[in-house]
């Protein structure tokens, strides 16, 4: 069977096939052994109702999502009016498509019968074929993607359990991950206005993440997926881990512009006489507590402190977001070596990475590389961001500009290979009014000389729908547990 697995149109359409066993798990296809069935997909309780057998009608109304009018959730709604026990059965879902096969299960492009234009994600985990470990990492993405509520995180529209399987509906993103885009550009590296909005965005549901506690621990590009209208989705939470976070509304003095001309004293400063002083009020919620010994995680984005296995927290996921804005820039990771385990030895050693800015780059470029700087520092205690988290690195010259609470509503910059849709998955709804480019003004940032990652000879169909295909080959090639 060629890669896009193409399911014929039956009663209930689900069949899914061990990945190392014969074993297949397929619902009768008969009508009457469907109505004898009581596999049903329970609504995700956080983001519907605490009532998964309610009416569809009091799951919609009692719902607090950022996305409550998203028409996913409109369509399963109409799936669930339409069914006679007001519940989504299996028999709603058709799968289109088979999209890869990772570490832990296998993913399936799928859309309501009723509804062909909302598409979904849906991930099949196999238990029994699982260790303890991986079990145990199943159990925590599930966790995790029924807490999330965030414009940049995946949505968690239903979970279902049944015989031996695990199953997750969830969005579904046609453009593909952040690696591939990155290896269709011209020396596999973005201009810095592109890099510049990818990392904000990605900087944002850093924040959120560490708001409610949970370390990521898995980032690079291969999670990083890009929705149907250009904007980020973070992936893959099986290598989570949560910990205790206080919340926090701390006070800053910040100088803004030239303060009206005061009276000399000769007890008052001249640079604060010289600027005007603003108290600014900042939410800080970063898990300054957490702590494990695991080493899980991409050997090129492992910190310092968790190849040593001496015990890690939340400054490993401002290690990895340093590698990132690294890798997006130069196109390569700034500690790769021959193998896998030199490039370990690389990130042990006692080099600092230092980024050599040219007399003639502009200042935007000089601020890229001085945060990069920042966040790789090898003692987590003075990295960037371990302290207070997100709003220091946001504070940095290198995001001047950018109006966080709006950042959901800018418009994503034009780069090779992206497709942005402007039109919703379902029929009807109407198109997004055009937002603002806040990078307009950015000067392009300037080329330089031609190295690239030394990647595997992958023959890659570049069409949209093989990019999980490639993402989960990428992943499991780059992640040790």
């Amino acid at each position: 069977m060629d890669e896009e697995t193409l399911f014929p149109d039956t009663d209930l359409e689900l069949s899914f096939t061990s990945t190392t066993t014969d074993r297949t798990f397929t619902s009768s296809s008969a009508r009457s052994s469907l109505a004898r069935s009581s596999l049903t997909l329970s609504f995700n309780e956080s983001h519907l109702s605490a009532n998964p057998t309610s009416s569809s009608s009091a799951a919609t109304d009692t719902a607090l999502y950022h996305r409550k009018c998203d028409p996913h959730w409109s369509a399963i709604k109409a799936a669930t009016i339409l069914s006679s026990d007001g519940k989504l059965h299996l028999s709603h879902l058709k799968l289109v498509r088979h999209l890869g096969t990772g570490n832990l299960g296998r993913v399936f492009l799928c859309h309501l019968r009723d509804c062909s234009n909302a598409n979904f994600a849906l991930k099949v985990v196999d238990r029994d074929l699982l260790s303890a470990k991986k079990l145990s990492h199943v159990q925590m993405e599930a966790e995790i993607l029924s807490m999330l509520d965030h414009p940049f995180l995946p949505t968690l529209y239903a979970h279902l359990e049944v015989s031996h399987y695990i199953c997750f509906l969830i969005d579904y993103c046609p453009n593909g991950d952040l690696h591939s885009l990155l290896r269709k550009q011209p020396g596999n590296r973005f201009s810095l206005q592109v890099v510049r909005f990818f990392a904000a965005e990605v900087l944002v549901a850093l924040e959120y993440l560490h708001a409610l506690g949970i370390v990521y621990r898995d980032l690079k590009p291969e999670n990083i997926l890009l929705r149907e209208d250009g904007h980020i989705m973070l992936s893959d939470f099986d290598l989570c881990f949560k910990s205790d976070v206080v919340p926090a509304l701390e006070n800053r003095v910040r100088y803004g512009g030239p303060a009206r001309r005061k009276r000399c004293s000769c007890f008052s400063s001249a640079k604060r006489n010289e600027l005007e002083e603003e108290v600014v009020t900042e939410f800080v919620a970063e898990p300054v507590t957490a702590f494990s010994r695991s080493c899980v995680g991409t050997h090129e984005y492992l910190a310092p402190e968790l190849v040593s296995a001496n015990g890690h927290g939340n400054g490993v996921d401002w290690w990895a977001f340093g590698i990132l804005l690294y890798e997006l820039i130069y196109g390569v990771t700034p500690f790769r070596g021959g193998s896998k385990e030199s490039t370990l030895r690389n990130i042990a050693s006692s080099r600092q990475v230092i980024c050599h800015v040219g007399d003639k780059e502009e200042k935007e470029a000089a601020e890229a590389r001085d945060l990069i700087e920042k966040l790789l520092v090898k003692d987590p205690r003075k990295r960037l961001g371990c302290a207070r988290g997100a709003t220091d690195i946001k504070r940095h010259p290198f995001f001047d500009g950018i109006k966080w609470p709006l950042i959901r509503n800018y418009k994503p910059p034009e780069v090779r290979g992206l497709v942005r849709r402007t039109r919703s998955h379902v029929r009807g709804i109407a198109s997004h009014k055009s937002r603002r480019c806040w990078w307009k003004k950015l000067v392009s940032f300037p080329k330089r000389n031609k190295g690239t990652r030394n990647y595997q000879n992958l023959s890659l169909n570049r069409s949209n729908s093989h990019y999980y295909q490639y993402y989960y080959v990428n992943n499991k090639d780059r992640k040790c547990v």
